[in-house]
């Protein structure tokens, strides 16, 4: 599942968006992003429509839960 991640960087207006393809990759991003003090405006997927971080965060949890494990 691909989501969409909108954001404002600091002192700017317009609001950017990059994307990314899984939930976990998602989650770094924005991680990274309130590192950097870039405020969130957005989470969206084409499935789930726009979300929460909270969501993303579950549906993080899930998608690791059905990768198979390595030994």
């Amino acid at each position: 599942m691909s989501y969409t991640i909108g954001f404002q960087a600091k002192d700017q207006k317009a609001v950017l968006a990059t994307e990314a393809a899984t939930a976990n990759q998602a989650v770094a991003i924005i991680a990274a992003l309130r590192r950097s003090a870039d405020e969130i405006k957005f989470i969206r997927s084409p499935q789930e429509g726009d979300m929460g971080i909270e969501m993303l965060l579950l549906l993080a949890k899930e998608e690791a839960e059905e990768m198979p494990q390595r030994a």
